[in-house]
């Protein structure tokens, strides 16, 4: 992309905005799997670990991998137009999810989404890091992340309502073409930032010089591998405890959806401006705070999502689970944040790829697998009740995550790069 001159310059909340708009359609698309489980489930006759492996591994393998390439793509020829293509194929693939018929189908769609999907995140992290100063980093990248909870609202939102008065297969149609909508909007409407630093080509960044500075950096194997045991648990909960609520306490598609809908909305949106506030606030006195913070909230949270699985009533649950709802999404700013400040500017998008690589190959492949052969597994001996006691047995990946925080935190002021 060409030089965009001084006075053409557009205002970084702006391309912010735009960019969460695009993650709320990422989470949309990637998260509604969450609500449709007992429909879908029912008609293509899936056991659990089936539909964990379209939750998780079938949008993992290429989500994780292709990121990587495309975001050295986006570090070297554009980081808007790469957003902007990937947008349209998850969406067109999330479309697709409502035709399939079988296993197979929907496995190959929810492939599709993740090849889609794999270029939307890295490059964007960059481009706020490029229109924004560091000692606002945190809190946009915050701002950025609120994509998470509101567009994971979005999809328990509207695929409930959409699911239970027309069907399911509406739902993937209905939401994948929104996204194919917003696609020319998006390219129209921003203008790739101008290079802080002019880059030459000579100058760009090959794949091993920026995995030969990140892997000396003890901080990133333990920011990624840490966020990676908690999104473990992140992910299977988005998938299978809408199932534990629905079932428990007898709520249909709309008032689960509604359950999740304002959980994530309040609890989620707190969680996440909270970390990037507070971490720029602290970070700039103490750089180990970028991995105090997440490894303090995964700790304090997991107790509570264990007590709100076994109470009596909805309302009881719903308060339960809003505390730690919020401490875990605590941990994105700070640590995107710390990762963005591993490596030089020009190398942004590719690091960020690279803990992408990590974080979801770890936490979507294998959470929502994991805890559903666990149930499974479970099923003869609890019954119902398998799916709950999964859940908790999973829990103990937030202790794993907390941990590897801690001990990331005593390396990142050396290791950092301003």
């Amino acid at each position: 992309m060409g030089k965009v001159v001084a006075g053409m310059r557009q205002k970084p909340a702006f391309v912010l905005a735009m960019l969460l708009l695009v993650y709320v359609f990422n989470f949309i698309d990637r998260q509604i799997l969450g609500i449709l489980a007992v429909p879908i489930m029912a008609e293509l006759h899936l056991d659990k670990f089936q539909y964990g492996l379209l939750s998780g591994l079938a949008f993992a393998m290429l989500y994780s991998t292709m990121g990587v390439p495309l975001a050295w793509l986006a570090d070297r020829k554009g980081r808007k137009l790469v957003v902007a293509a990937s947008l349209a194929v998850w969406s067109g693939f999330t479309a697709l999810c409502g035709l399939a018929g079988n296993f197979t189908a929907m496995f190959l769609c929810r492939l599709g989404v993740g090849v889609g999907e794999a270029g939307g995140v890295a490059p964007s992290y960059a481009m706020i890091a490029q229109v924004f100063p560091p000692e606002r980093r945190a809190r946009a990248l915050a701002i950025y992340s609120l994509g998470i909870p509101i567009g994971s609202a979005l999809g328990f939102l509207l695929g409930g309502y959409i699911a239970q008065h027309v069907n399911w297969r509406a739902a993937f149609i209905g939401l994948g073409l929104a996204g194919l909508l917003f696609t020319p909007v998006f390219a129209l409407a921003v203008r790739e930032p101008e290079a802080p630093t002019p880059v030459t080509p000579q100058a760009k960044p090959t794949f091993g010089e920026v995995f030969r500075i990140l892997a000396g950096k003890r901080s990133f194997w333990l920011l990624s591998f840490g966020a990676g045991a908690g999104s473990m648990m992140g992910y299977g909960l988005a998938v299978w405890l809408p199932s534990v609520i629905m079932t428990a306490f007898h709520l249909d598609l709309v008032q689960t959806g509604q359950f999740f809908g304002f959980l994530l909305l309040t609890g989620g949106v707190v969680g996440v401006l909270a970390g990037g506030y507070v971490a720029d606030w602290l970070g700039q006195r103490n750089r180990a705070a970028y991995a105090l913070m997440p490894a303090l909230a995964y700790a304090a949270g997991m107790p509570f999502f264990i007590a709100g699985q076994f109470v009596s009533t909805a309302p009881a649950a719903f308060a339960l689970f809003l505390l730690p709802q919020a401490l875990v999404y605590l941990w994105l700013g700070p640590v995107l944040t710390a990762v963005q400040h591993l490596v030089p500017a020009p190398m942004r998008a590719t690091a960020s790829a690279s803990f992408l690589l990590i974080n979801n190959l770890i936490g979507v492949g294998f959470g929502a697998p994991f805890i559903g052969l666990l149930a499974d597994k479970l099923t003869p001996a609890y019954g119902a009740d398998a799916l709950r006691y999964a859940i908790t047995i999973g829990l103990s990946c937030y202790l794993v995550a907390a941990g590897l925080m801690a001990l990331a935190s005593r390396y990142l002021a050396r290791e950092w790069v301003d």
